[in-house]
C-alpha cells in the first residue's frame, strides 16, 4: 500500500513536469508577481508625466516603505525558486531524485510571500524569464535522457574522472544547466544529453578526453601538439619601413604612433645590436603574432583619435607604438589589426558565423590586445576564445588582480567589476608600470640621451624655469592657485595647455602658455626647464619619465589617504585594490630623490621648502634601464621565449622530487627548503633537483608576511619582488615546515590570500585554485607565505638568471 502511494505521487510529479499545465503554472507565478507589484504600488505613478516610465522615476518611488517590502519579498521568492531550478536542470533518470528535487521546488513555491524592491523590477522580470528557460531545460533533459535509455547509449556517456582532464566533470555540470544559453551549442549537435555534452567538450573544446566509442582520431587540443611547420629562427630587424606600412593611415592616432616609431628608429636599431651581442646570437623561435588594438577600433567608439591634437591622453598610443616596434625588431611574424573586420580576416572567421567557435587551430602563436579587443574577440570568436585564451596577452594600464580575474570568485566575493573576470592566468595581463607583480610588466620606452646631449642639457639648464604637467585646461581648475603662487615666487612658470583661439581662462596670467607642442618642441622645452610639476592627474603617464630623462626634477603631490577604488571615482570599477600613494608611484618608489620629490601640496611650508631645495639641487638626466629600448627588447624577448600558459602547470609535492644522481623513485628525505645565509628567507635546497620552471627556482626567496600585509609589501621590504609563478612550488606542507610554521590543522580552500596561516588559531590553509594565487591579497587575521625572487639591476621584471 505504501509502495503504491509512493508510485502514485511520483506519477503526479512527473505529470507536473511533463505536461504544459506546469509551464502555465510557472508563467502564472511570474504574471501574478508583476500584477501584485503594480497593485501594491497603487497610484504612485499616476502623478508623473505621461511620457514617464516606472523605471525613470526611481527616486520618487523609493519613498514607499510598503512597496519596498512587497518587492523585496517577491524578489527573494524568485531567487529561491531559481536556485531550485538550477538543481532541477541537472535531473537524473531516477524517480527518487525527481521526487526529491520536485519537493524542493514545491517547498520554494510554498514559501512565497508577496514582497519586493522597486529598483529590482528589471531583475524580477529577468528571473521570471530565466525560470521559463530552466523549466524548458528540465523538460528537454527528461526527454533526451529517456531517449538515451531507449537507444542503449547512456552507459557509454558516464562523466570521466580523468586526472589529465580535471575540469571535465564541472564543465559537464555547467553544460547541463546552461547549454541553451548559446545557439552555437545546438549548432555543434548538443541536444541536452550527457553524450552530446561529452562529444562537444572533447571534440569541439578540450575539457574532456575523447570518447573511445567515437569513430575519430584524437582532436587537436590546447594540451596536445598540433602538426606545425618547422620552427623558424627570429632575426633582429633594424629596418622599420614594413612596420610603418602595416600600422596604416587614416587616423591621427596612427599618425602619432608612426611619428614616434620614426623618431626612435635609430635607438631601436642600436638596442637590437646590443641585445644580439648580450644573447650571444642564441636561437630564438620566431612567433606568429597578431596585434589587435581594440581601443582604436571604430567599434569601440575610438574616443582617443579625435583628441590627439587637442591635449588628449597619449600614454596608451605611446605604449602600443613601442610594443609594435619591439615585436617587429625582435624579428617576429607580425600582423596588425585596427578594426573588427581586419580581426575577423586574420582569425579566419567567415562573415555570418556569429559566435560559434573555430574548430581548426589558431593561426597565431600569440595575440596581443586590450580589454576592448578581448570583448570583440569574444563576440566574433565566441566559445573558441575559451579554447585559445592561453595564447592571449592583454595590455592593461592599471593592472588586474587575481581576485577580480576569477569570474566565479569575483562574483561571489564582491570583486566583480566591468573589467576583469576573464579567468586568464594573471600573468597574461601586461601593465605600463611594474606596480602589480601578479601581472607581467610590459612598459614602454623613453628617449635615451648620449653623453654629448647630457652635457649640453646640464650647461643650458635654466634654474628658475618650471613646466606644468597638464595639457587640458580642466586640469588647472580648483585648488591650484595657492601652490602655483608659491611656485611663481621662485620660478618662471610655463604651460603647454591646448587652446583653439584664445587663452584658457583657467590658466593664471603669470603662466607663459606655449599651447600644445609637437613632441620634439616639448623635448626642447624640458631640456631647458629645471622643474616638471604635476597636478595629481593624470596618473602614471609617460611624461614624468621623459622629463626626468631630460634632466628635470619631477615634483608631485602625495595622496593622503592613498587613492583607490574605495575612495576615488577614477579607480572605481577597475579590477584592482591597489592604493596609489602619489600621482606617479613608480617615480616615487623606483627613482626617488633627488630626481623625484613627493610632498603634501596642502602643507604650504612643506611645498615652499621643496621648491627652494629644487632650485639649489643639480641633477643629471636619468632614465631607468627598463625604460630604454634595450631594456624593453630584453624584457619582451624573455616573455615570448619563456612564458607558456598553454601547458598545464602541476603543483609540485615532495613525492615528485628526488636528489641529483638518485635512482628513479628515491624520494627525498631531507627538507625541501633551507635557510639562506644572512636572510630571514628560505630557498630551494641545493641538493634537491629543481623542476624546470621560468623564472628558475634559483631565484626563489620564501618569506612570511605580517598580519594584514600583502606579499607585494613583504617582498619589497626585503629587497625582492613577489613572483606569482613560484606559488605552485610553495603551496605545500614542506614550505610550512621550512618556515617552521606550527599547524594543528591544514586545509585546502579557495581564497586569494592562500597559502597562509593564522598564528592565534594555529590553522594553515593551502590554495585549491591556481588562478587565485595572488601577490596582492592580504588579511588582518593571516600571515601569508610569499614567493619572492631576486631581480636584475634596472630590470625588475626579470630575475638574475632569467635570460
Amino acid at each position: 500500500m505504501i509502495t503504491g502511494s509512493t508510485d502514485g505521487k511520483i506519477m503526479v510529479r512527473r505529470c507536473l513536469v511533463t505536461f504544459k499545465p506546469f509551464r502555465i503554472f510557472v508563467v502564472g507565478i511570474g504574471f501574478f508577481s508583476l500584477c501584485f507589484l503594480m497593485t501594491s504600488l497603487g497610484g504612485q505613478f499616476s502623478a508623473k508625466r505621461l511620457g514617464d516610465s516606472p523605471f525613470t522615476i526611481r527616486a520618487e518611488v523609493l519613498g514607499g516603505v510598503e512597496s519596498r517590502g512587497v518587492l523585496r519579498k517577491i524578489s527573494d521568492m524568485l531567487e529561491v525558486i531559481l536556485k531550485r531550478m538550477d538543481s532541477l536542470s541537472k535531473l537524473d533518470n531516477t524517480s527518487t531524485t525527481d521526487a526529491r528535487r520536485l519537493d524542493e521546488l514545491s517547498s520554494a513555491i510554498n514559501r512565497f510571500q508577496p514582497a519586493g524592491l522597486v529598483e529590482r523590477i528589471q531583475a524580477i522580470a529577468q528571473n521570471v524569464s530565466n525560470m521559463a528557460i530552466r523549466v524548458e531545460q528540465i523538460l528537454q533533459n527528461s526527454m533526451v535522457q529517456g531517449r538515451a535509455v531507449r537507444d542503449g547509449t547512456s552507459g557509454q556517456c558516464e562523466v570521466p574522472r580523468d586526472p589529465q582532464f580535471p575540469e571535465c566533470p564541472g564543465k559537464v555540470d555547467w553544460m547541463r544547466a546552461r547549454w541553451t544559453s548559446d545557439p552555437c551549442y545546438a549548432f555543434y549537435g548538443v541536444d541536452g544529453s550527457d553524450c552530446s555534452f561529452l562529444i562537444y567538450l572533447s571534440e569541439v573544446e578540450w575539457f574532456c578526453p575523447p570518447l573511445a566509442w567515437r569513430n575519430h582520431s584524437s582532436p587537436p587540443t590546447q594540451h596536445t601538439q598540433q602538426t606545425k611547420a618547422p620552427k623558424r629562427q627570429a632575426a633582429f630587424r633594424t629596418d622599420l619601413s614594413v612596420l610603418l606600412d602595416q600600422v596604416g593611415t587614416g587616423k591621427e592616432s596612427l599618425s602619432f604612433m608612426k611619428r614616434r616609431i620614426r623618431r626612435l628608429a635609430q635607438q631601436w636599431a642600436t638596442a637590437a645590436n646590443r641585445l644580439d651581442v648580450k644573447l650571444e646570437q642564441r636561437w630564438r623561435d620566431q612567433k606568429k603574432i597578431l596585434v589587435h588594438v581594440g581601443f582604436l577600433t571604430e567599434e569601440s567608439g575610438d574616443v582617443f583619435s579625435p583628441k590627439v591634437l587637442k591635449g588628449g591622453p597619449l600614454g596608451e598610443m605611446v605604449q602600443w607604438a613601442d610594443i609594435l616596434t619591439a615585436l617587429h625588431v625582435l624579428g617576429h611574424n607580425l600582423k596588425i589589426s585596427m578594426s573588427v573586420k581586419e580581426l575577423q580576416g586574420f582569425l579566419g572567421v567567415p562573415p555570418g558565423r556569429g559566435s560559434c567557435p573555430l574548430t581548426g587551430p589558431l593561426p597565431f602563436d600569440l595575440i596581443y590586445t586590450d580589454y576592448h579587443g578581448l570583448q570583440q574577440m569574444k563576440q566574433h570568436m565566441g566559445l573558441s576564445l575559451r579554447k585559445h585564451k592561453c595564447h592571449i596577452r592583454v595590455i592593461d594600464t592599471f593592472g588586474t588582480e587575481p581576485a577580480y580575474n576569477h569570474e566565479e570568485y569575483a562574483t561571489l566575493h564582491g570583486y566583480r567589476t566591468n573589467w576583469g573576470y576573464w579567468n586568464l592566468n594573471a600573468r597574461q595581463y601586461m601593465t605600463m608600470f611594474p606596480h602589480t607583480p601578479d601581472n607581467s610588466f610590459m612598459g614602454f620606452v623613453s628617449e635615451e640621451l648620449n653623453e654629448t646631449e647630457k652635457r649640453s642639457i646640464q650647461q643650458n639648464k635654466v634654474n628658475n624655469m618650471a613646466v606644468v604637467y597638464g595639457k587640458e585646461a580642466s586640469m588647472w581648475k580648483q585648488g591650484k592657485e595657492g601652490f602655483l603662487q608659491i611656485l611663481h615666487r621662485y620660478m618662471e612658470v610655463h604651460g603647454t595647455v591646448y587652446y583653439e583661439t584664445q587663452r584658457p581662462p583657467e590658466v593664471p596670467a603669470f603662466v607663459k602658455n606655449h599651447g600644445l607642442l609637437p613632441q620634439h618642441e616639448l623635448q626642447q622645452l624640458l631640456r631647458k626647464a629645471k622643474l616638471f610639476i604635476g597636478f595629481g592627474f593624470p596618473y602614471e603617464g609617460p611624461a614624468p619619465l621623459e622629463a626626468i630623462a631630460n634632466g628635470c626634477i619631477f615634483l608631485q603631490p602625495k595622496f593622503q589617504p592613498p587613492h583607490s577604488s574605495l575612495n576615488h571615482e577614477f579607480f572605481r570599477g577597475k579590477p584592482t585594490s591597489r592604493e596609489v600613494s602619489s600621482q606617479h608611484p613608480y617615480a616615487e618608489q623606483y627613482i626617488g630623490r633627488p630626481h623625484v620629490m613627493t610632498v603634501d601640496y596642502n602643507n604650504t611650508s612643506e611645498f615652499d621648502s621643496a621648491i627652494r631645495e629644487i632650485v639649489r639641487t643639480k641633477v643629471e638626466p636619468y632614465l631607468p634601464y627598463e625604460y630604454t629600448c634595450e631594456g624593453m627588447l630584453e624584457r619582451v624577448h624573455a616573455y615570448i621565449q619563456h612564458q607558456d600558459f598553454c601547458t598545464p602547470e602541476p603543483s609540485y609535492l615532495p613525492a615528485n622530487l628526488s636528489r641529483p644522481g638518485s635512482a628513479g623513485g628515491n624520494r627525498i628525505t631531507g627538507p625541501l627548503f633551507v635557510p639562506l645565509p644572512n636572510s630571514t628567507a628560505v630557498g630551494w635546497a641545493s641538493n634537491v633537483t629543481a623542476p624546470s620552471a621560468w623564472p628558475p627556482l634559483s631565484s626563489l626567496r620564501l618569506l612570511v608576511s605580517q598580519e594584514g600585509q600583502s606579499c607585494v609589501e613583504a617582498c619589497n621590504l626585503a629587497g625582492f619582488i613577489c613572483e606569482p609563478a613560484h606559488f605552485r612550488f610553495i603551496n605545500n606542507k614542506e614550505a610550512l615546515r621550512g618556515l617552521e610554521v606550527q599547524c594543528e590543522v591544514v586545509d585546502s580552500e579557495i581564497n586569494h590570500i592562500l597559502p597562509a596561516f593564522s598564528v592565534v588559531r594555529r590553522e594553515c590553509g593551502l590554495q585549491r585554485d591556481p588562478l587565485l594565487f595572488s601577490c596582492a591579497g592580504h588579511s588582518p587575521k593571516y600571515r601569508r607565505l610569499c614567493p619572492c625572487r631576486d631581480f636584475r639591476r634596472g630590470q625588475v621584471a626579470l630575475c638574475r638568471d632569467c635570460l
